[in-house]
């Protein structure tokens, strides 16, 4: 036993060291990104990051895992819920509150994740979308907890004092969301690439091959969706702070095909391209807003307009980079790297990119 632990400790602490140098140097850069911008653009930031918590939680469902669920907009709302019932009165700290939102999303994850578990294809997505249907909906038949269409008022978090009385409060939002984005996604790129992570591939591959390898499939998928609802929860936790209110309206079928629109964009299973799906579907919208009125536009045409881009940006990105936007990054650095590898020099010093034989 200590020969195996001690085995499993050399093997996981250089990657861990790594991905936490990676994810601190990160953090440090986007602390001075968001120190030189102003308020809205630290607004959206903190979008992009709360998104990425979603999507990549997602996309290890999906991508990974090869469970199709289109109701991961309701699992944010049993994060933003808890989080507005939790601050409703009282002072909470907000680890505290964001730990308890994460696991009341990863209870009804598990919960869903059983009946999940036995279904497949059509009836896998028919299942997730009656949740992203139903579910918002308790809020407006229980309105005197969860305050109906108006919704719950969720007070900002309080920068500490040390900061400044001036400090903004959006810049301080956007710092949580990035500390939190950054250590999610180093738990799942560590997780994805131990035994659980290949587990989890097995199944997506071939569940009857996973299954004669001895991997209990029901029980995988279930672990899946859990992990997934927790990543839904604590987005949906900071999607409350956010936006300042938690209301059905915020939590539609929209926003869940809006999250699968995000990973397919980016690229199925791969974590980063969780986060190039999240600036698509934070700044697609941001950027095309101002569009109607400088083209003016009627209202009914303008409010959808960003709808529309961003669905033919989903289309444009399904025709030309059919695995995302990580995919075709991948493919054009790969491609360079081969140019550089192939690239010679001739007698006169001259590099021949054409002739990799060198001939």
């Amino acid at each position: 036993m200590p020969a195996a632990v001690a085995r499993w400790r050399s093997l996981v602490t250089p990657m861990l060291s790594r991905h936490l140098g990676l994810a601190l140097g990160a953090f440090i850069l986007l602390l001075l990104l968001s120190s030189q911008i102003g308020a809205y653009d630290d607004y959206n930031l903190a979008a992009v990051a709360i998104f990425a918590i979603a999507t990549a939680g997602l996309n290890l469902l999906t991508g990974v895992n090869g469970q199709l669920s289109l109701g991961h907009g309701a699992l944010m709302a049993v994060g933003a819920y808890s989080t507005s019932l939790m601050l409703r009165g009282h002072d909470l700290p907000l680890i505290l509150v964001l730990l308890a939102s994460l696991a009341a999303a990863s209870l009804v994850g598990a919960v869903f994740g059983v009946a999940a578990a036995r279904l497949r294809g059509p009836y896998l997505a028919g299942a997730t979308l009656a949740l992203a249907v139903g579910l918002p909906q308790i809020a407006t038949r229980y309105s005197h907890v969860f305050g109906g269409e108006e919704g719950l008022t969720v007070p900002p978090p309080t920068a500490p004092g040390w900061l400044g009385a001036d400090f903004p409060p959006e810049r301080w939002l956007a710092w949580i969301a990035i500390a939190a984005a950054l250590v999610t996604m180093v738990l799942l790129d560590n997780l994805l690439q131990s035994s659980v992570g290949r587990t989890f591939k097995a199944v997506r591959d071939h569940e009857a091959a996973a299954a004669l390898a001895g991997i209990n499939v029901a029980r995988t998928q279930v672990i899946a969706f859990v992990i997934s609802s927790a990543c839904a929860g604590l987005a949906g936790s900071l999607f409350a702070y956010w936006a300042g209110l938690t209301a059905p309206a915020g939590f539609g079928v929209a926003l869940s095909l809006q999250l699968v629109s995000a990973i397919v964009i980016g690229g199925l299973g791969s974590l980063s391209g969780a986060v190039w799906g999240s600036i698509v579907l934070v700044y697609v919208p941001a950027l095309t807003s101002g569009m109607a009125s400088s083209l003016k536009l009627p209202s009914a045409v303008g409010n959808n307009l960003p709808l529309l881009i961003y669905g033919a940006v989903l289309v444009v990105a399904m025709l030309v980079v059919p695995d995302g936007i990580d995919g075709g990054l991948r493919r054009l650095f790969a491609l360079a790297r081969a140019r550089l590898a192939g690239a010679t020099t001739n007698h006169k010093g001259v590099v021949d990119w054409d002739d990799p034989a060198g001939s």
